[in-house]
């Protein structure tokens, strides 16, 4: 409709049709369901993602397994040789004594026989005979062997092979292998990092590597967990940092997001010290900078959750660096972060000793 102002201008007013306006409605409601469902086909990609890594995944740690058996298993092939050998060693040893033995008394058993037959002989001849040959027959009748003994200690020496068989080979097989406190949890690695096969060493790789974008993975942080937590009790492991120009050792609570940026402070469930360029550091707020004498090879870390305390300290000469004290209320997992470029932090292995009661 037109309407006529004051001035005698004119002006058009325009009616939306109802139609019109209920399709604004529409596409107004339809900009969520399109926002939803774009974040459904992006969770659904990762889906997908996820369930081909589950395939990588199991493929890869099956064929570990089979070659960790096939390690342990020629193992036992190489023990049960040489054990086999031992065996035969001590059975060709032995046999050669007895043969060496028996061949010894079948000399003087055929001497003996011998000069058996001759004195026989010498008491069936005449009598004047016999007289003209006594004295020399019964010197031959004198006889100068010892009595014959049997061999002691000729038997193969069964409980020497057979004693404890299992016990001994299993604790052979311990000193052949490594045990770790901490070993740690791929799912849990920055994008960035690679684990060593039997997940106790971490190093920075140049390249991001193709895995799922898992709740449990962080980034950015360049860090990575222990698989396993704790709730209660002590627990203590060494980490051998070497000539890293940065590191970030200590603990963090499972319930922190690993996602986006935040802050590795108590406040936050990070527990933790830090070195960067020859420069130590207790992640509290504010900081706190540690004094230390000479430049550290390895960390230890030891938790006792019940106490609330986190200890760090070198475990060259036991000297303490820094203690945390919280009441710890959730469990919480070994964390370790490097610098980009830098090289691998180790979880250092324990002694595996044997206990018996």
């Amino acid at each position: 409709w037109i309407a006529v102002s004051e001035l005698g201008l004119l002006t058009l007013h325009f009616r939306q049709s109802p139609e019109t306006a209920d399709k604004d409605k529409l596409r107004t409601a339809l900009a969520p369901l399109q926002k939803k469902l774009k974040a459904f086909n992006k969770v659904k990609l990762v889906c997908d993602q996820t369930a081909e890594h589950i395939k990588s995944q199991a493929q890869h740690t099956e064929r570990q397994i089979m070659m960790e058996f096939e390690k342990l298993q020629q193992f036992l092939t190489d023990e049960e040789a040489a054990r086999i050998f031992a065996l035969r060693e001590e059975e060709e040893q032995k046999s050669q004594m007895m043969k060496e033995k028996i061949e010894k008394m079948t000399e003087q058993i055929s001497s003996l026989s011998e000069q058996i037959r001759a004195i026989e002989q010498e008491l069936g001849a005449e009598d004047v005979s016999f007289l003209q040959s006594y004295k020399d027959t019964v010197k031959r009748a004198q006889c100068t062997l010892q009595d014959p003994e049997t061999v002691s200690g000729a038997l193969v020496d069964v409980a020497k092979h057979l004693g404890n068989l299992k016990y001994r080979v299993w604790e052979k097989m311990l000193g052949t292998v490594q045990y770790s406190d901490v070993t740690l949890d791929p799912n849990t690695a920055h994008p960035g990092l690679s684990l060593s096969e039997d997940l106790t060493s971490v190093r920075w790789r140049h390249e991001r590597q193709q895995v799922p974008d898992n709740p449990e993975r962080f980034d950015p942080w360049v860090c990575v967990l222990g698989s396993e937590g704790f709730s209660s009790g002590r627990h203590c492991w060494d980490v051998e940092v070497g000539d890293e120009y940065y590191w970030m050792v200590g603990v963090i609570k499972e319930s922190m997001s690993r996602k986006g940026p935040t802050t590795l402070t108590p406040a936050a469930g990070v527990w933790s010290i830090m070195q960067l360029n020859g420069n130590y550091t207790a992640l509290t707020s504010p900081h706190t900078v540690l004094t230390v004498k000479r430049k550290l090879q390895r960390i230890r870390v030891q938790l006792d959750w019940d106490r609330g305390e986190l200890s760090f300290s070198d475990p060259s000469d036991n000297t303490p660096l820094y203690t945390f004290k919280h009441s710890f209320t959730e469990r919480l997992f070994p964390f370790f972060c490097l610098g980009l470029g830098s090289p691998p932090l180790q979880i250092c292995p324990l002694k595996a000793s044997l206990t018996l009661q």
